[in-house]
C-alpha cells in the first residue's frame, strides 16, 4: 500500500504541467530532454526566498503568480504538495490614487513594483518616519512612491517592463491569451465591499478581489469547486486590508495562498473553528505583513535526462 508521501516527482509533474507552464518544450540535442520544471524555494526572509526563486527561473523561466498557483491546485490531486503547504504569490496589490483623484487597487501578476528583492529590502531598511515614501506602514504594507503609483497605473514597472493593464469590467468579461505579467485596476470602494473573513462559495465566485486573484471568472470557479470538494467545505477565507488602512497613502502588499498538510481546518462549517497563521488553511490572504517569510514556486528549463528531479525518491 502506498504511503501518503509527497514525492518530488509528483510535485514537479503536477506543477510543471498544469497552469504554471503555458507550453511544454521537448528538444533532442545530444540525447538531452529539455522540459520546464518547477522548484519550491522557502526562506525566513522573503527577499531571499524571492531571489533564490528568480535565480532558478533565469531569463527564460518565471516565478508563479497567484493565478498560476490556483490553476495548479485546481488540476492537482489533493495529496500533492501544492495543496499541502502555503505559498507566496509573485503577485501584488497596490492601493493608489489616480491623477484624477480616484482611489483604486492595481493588482499585478507575474512581478510588479516589487519584482526585484532589492525593492523589498529598501522598504525593510527604510527610515520608519511617516514622511518616508519607501518604508513600512503601521499596518504592515510597503509604502510606494507617488511616481511608482502613477507608473503602475500605466503598466510601467521599475525593471523597464511595460505590461497590459485591464479595467475590472474588461477583465471580468474575459481576456483571451493573458500574458504571464499583467495588471487589473479595481475601484477601491468596490474592493472594500468584499467581506473580510470566511464567506460562502456562491458569494466568493462573484467577488471582485477573488476574480482578480484567480485570473478570471472561470479559473476562480474551478479553484473554488476543487477547494470545496476536498472536505465538503462550506466556507473559505477571503482576506483584504481595505477597511483598516489609509487609502490616501500609496502602499502595496503581496498576497499569500494558505495551506497545510491535509487541509486541516478547512472542513469547518463555521469560522469559529478555523485557524489563522502560516500553517492554517485560511484561504487567500491579502492583508499579511510585508516583513516575513516567503515560499515561492519557480519554473525553468532543465535537461531531465541528466537530472535527479524526475526520480521517484526524496534526496
Amino acid at each position: 500500500m502506498r504511503k501518503n508521501k509527497f514525492t518530488r516527482r509528483e510535485m514537479l509533474q503536477t506543477i510543471g504541467s498544469v497552469g504554471l507552464v503555458a507550453t511544454q518544450m521537448h528538444s533532442i540535442v545530444a540525447a538531452a530532454e529539455i522540459r520546464m520544471q518547477a522548484e519550491i524555494f522557502f526562506d525566513p526572509h522573503m527577499p531571499t526566498a524571492l531571489q533564490r526563486a528568480l535565480n532558478y527561473a533565469g531569463d527564460e523561466g518565471f516565478v508563479a503568480s497567484m493565478p498560476q498557483l490556483l490553476h495548479a491546485r485546481a488540476n492537482a490531486p489533493y495529496h500533492n504538495i501544492i495543496w499541502n503547504t502555503w505559498f507566496t504569490a509573485n503577485s501584488e496589490e497596490s492601493v493608489v490614487t489616480t491623477r484624477q483623484g480616484n482611489r483604486v487597487i492595481v493588482a499585478v501578476h507575474g512581478g510588479g513594483i516589487f519584482a526585484k528583492p532589492s525593492r523589498l529590502e529598501r522598504s525593510y531598511h527604510a527610515d520608519m518616519d511617516r514622511t518616508n515614501s519607501e518604508g513600512i506602514t503601521g499596518q504592515g504594507a510597503a509604502r510606494i512612491t507617488t511616481q511608482e503609483a502613477y507608473n503602475v497605473l500605466e503598466g510601467k514597472l521599475p525593471d523597464g517592463t511595460e505590461i497590459p493593464i485591464y479595467s475590472f469590467d474588461e477583465f471580468k468579461g474575459g481576456v483571451s491569451d493573458l500574458p504571464i505579467r499583467y495588471g487589473v485596476i479595481l475601484d477601491y470602494n468596490l474592493a472594500k465591499k468584499s467581506k473580510r473573513g470566511y464567506e460562502k462559495f456562491t458569494v466568493l465566485k462573484n467577488d471582485p478581489n477573488m476574480i482578480i486573484r484567480a485570473g478570471g471568472v472561470e479559473p476562480l470557479g474551478a479553484y473554488l469547486d476543487k477547494f470545496r470538494d476536498r472536505h465538503d467545505t462550506k466556507l473559505m477565507g477571503n482576506w483584504h486590508p481595505y477597511l483598516r488602512i489609509d487609502p490616501d497613502e500609496p502602499q502595496c502588499r503581496i498576497p499569500f495562498l494558505a495551506g497545510n498538510k491535509g487541509g486541516t481546518g478547512s472542513e469547518s462549517d463555521g469560522p469559529g473553528n478555523l485557524g489563522w497563521g502560516y500553517d492554517n488553511e485560511y484561504g487567500l490572504g491579502g492583508d499579511a505583513n510585508m516583513v516575513g517569510m516567503g515560499r515561492y514556486v519557480a519554473v525553468a528549463k532543465h535537461d531531465v535526462s541528466t537530472s535527479l528531479r524526475d526520480l521517484d525518491f526524496e534526496l
